[in-house]
């Protein structure tokens, strides 16, 4: 079984054991809400506790930055569904 994630990456679910897959179609059965808390633990868990001073300095003040930028109005969001759209569409 394959299975197309976001449309971005594709899991070629034969190549993992049986078990594994298994848990990966129920999953995928879960509502959007704990398929996303699930995914926020596994990238969790993937990180070695290893952290760029640097980088999350840059991200806060990144952050900052796009807060002020969309409550003064100067940036409008997007809502995801249009993002995804756009993102997907080449442009």
């Amino acid at each position: 079984m394959t299975i197309a994630l976001l449309g971005f990456a594709v899991i070629n679910l034969t190549v993992m054991d049986p078990a594994t897959s298994k848990l990966v179609e129920e999953v995928l059965r879960l509502p959007r809400e704990a398929r996303a808390a699930i995914v926020g633990k596994l990238i969790e868990s993937l990180d070695d506790g290893a952290v760029d001073a640097n980088a999350e300095a840059a991200w806060s003040a990144e952050i900052a930055k796009r807060l002020v930028e969309v409550d003064s109005g100067k940036v409008k969001p997007v809502p995801w569904d249009e993002a995804r759209r756009q993102i997907l569409s080449d442009e």
